[in-house]
């Protein structure tokens, strides 16, 4: 079996294990899941973030020494931020359009509305942007911020630039930090099964399927505009002759880890490695959109924020005039790009999202329940949208001759 069917094999048995803990033996869980299944979890997410930073960050590098000139590099974020915003927008028209079509909200039954709940107030858009900036590299790379490692990356790849021959010592250092990580990685990828286990035998456990009768046509809504999406970007690859197939068989190993564990940051190395190993996706490239991709483009999160309001909206009956509509546009097509790659990070930006269009803040603690449960979803379109961006930017930047030689390669 390879590690994608193991780790599907492991989520599946995980369901099946949390359905029985919650069902049949509802006094073990709270200790069972204390002391060994969140644990185990824990452990395996750890584990894969101990090699996030350093593959970033010598990734990212070794990738903008590649890369000619600041005009080139110039050239690839002006073509991704096109790609970014356009791909992005289609995504969030899509939540907003599901949720408008089948208003999962209406006529909802069987859920208590919460009378108040606590939320974090959002730092304003200055302060967001100056946390971006390190103020040490060591703090950086110390914090796992993944925006802050990528501008550390970015400085000292211009720093090399500059230095030229001077600066090979530190690039060849770099080279066998990239190599020794993708060792590690290789050899944690065997406890991924177990881990994804532990991880959704967890949620299903303390959180039960029953809450997914009661928010099924939400969950249908959600999962609808997310399958949509992902079909659209199989679409442009087949538009690309981009070999669609070929794509998914070498991703296979990623999305099935995206899936358990609900982590854009946490499976950034294995889809850097599928990628370029198995996709054979351009390593300049590779190194640098991906790594960018994974920190700010967020499909998910502008699937689910714009959906996620007009749920909460038509819950409260709360009348959607054209001014609320483009406050919920506006505010959750900019906090998708500002959606920490981590597991329940889009309950924490939704506050942002609710205060703009002055929805009921309440709201949160109606889908916080299902939340874990819908987030593997979310986060393999988040996969698939920052890896077929780095393909268009491949295409966009591949000249005519080897754009025709490529086609003509039979694998």
């Amino acid at each position: 079996m390879n590690l994608s069917t193991l780790i599907l094999t492991a989520l599946g048995l995980g369901v099946v294990f949390g359905s029985v803990l919650n069902n049949f033996f509802p006094t073990v869980i709270l200790p069972l899941d204390q002391y060994l299944l969140m644990p185990l979890g824990q452990a395996f997410l750890r584990l894969i973030q101990f090699v996030v930073v350093p593959i970033v960050f010598s990734s990212l590098i070794l990738g903008l020494t590649r890369i000619e000139n600041a005009a080139q590099m110039g050239r690839y974020l002006l073509k991704l931020f096109a790609c970014y915003i356009v791909t992005s927008a289609i995504a969030l028209c899509l939540g907003l359009s599901t949720a408008l079509l089948l208003k999962p909200g209406m006529g909802m039954t069987g859920l208590s509305l919460p009378a108040s709940t606590s939320t974090v107030a959002a730092p304003s858009l200055v302060n967001w942007l100056l946390s971006l900036i390190p103020t040490n590299p060591l703090t950086a790379l110390g914090g796992g911020n993944l925006l802050q490692v990528i501008i550390s990356a970015a400085l000292f790849g211009i720093g090399i630039q500059l230095a030229q021959a001077q600066a090979k010592p530190f690039v060849e250092w770099l080279e066998s930090i990239y190599i020794i990580s993708e060792k590690i990685l290789s050899v944690i990828l065997y406890t991924a099964p177990l881990g994804v286990f532990a991880l959704m035998s967890s949620v299903i456990a303390t959180k039960g399927l029953g809450i997914l009768a009661k928010l099924s046509f939400y969950i249908f809504g959600l999962f609808l505009a997310t399958a949509i999406m992902i079909g659209f970007y199989i679409f442009i690859l087949f538009i690309l002759k981009a070999k669609p197939v070929k794509f998914l068989s070498s991703l296979s190993p990623a999305l099935s880890l995206a899936f358990g564990t609900a982590s854009s940051n946490a499976v950034l190395p294995v889809v850097l490695q599928n990628l370029e190993e198995g996709y054979g996706l351009r390593r300049d490239i590779a190194s640098f959109a991906i790594p960018l991709g994974t920190a700010l483009k967020r499909d998910g999160s502008a699937i689910l924020q714009g959906f996620n309001a007009l749920f909460i909206a038509q819950i409260y009956h709360v009348p959607l005039t054209p001014s609320l509509l483009s406050a919920i546009a506006v505010s959750s097509f900019l906090v998708s790009f500002s959606t920490p790659g981590v597991p329940g990070s889009a309950l924490i930006t939704m506050a942002t999202v609710l205060s703009a269009a002055g929805l009921p803040l309440e709201g949160i603690a109606i889908v916080a329940g299902i939340d874990r449960l819908t987030d593997g979803f979310k986060t393999v379109l988040n996969v698939i949208g920052t890896s077929v961006n780095a393909i268009i930017l491949s295409y966009w930047e591949t000249p005519p001759l080897t754009k025709i030689s490529l086609e003509a390669d039979p694998s």
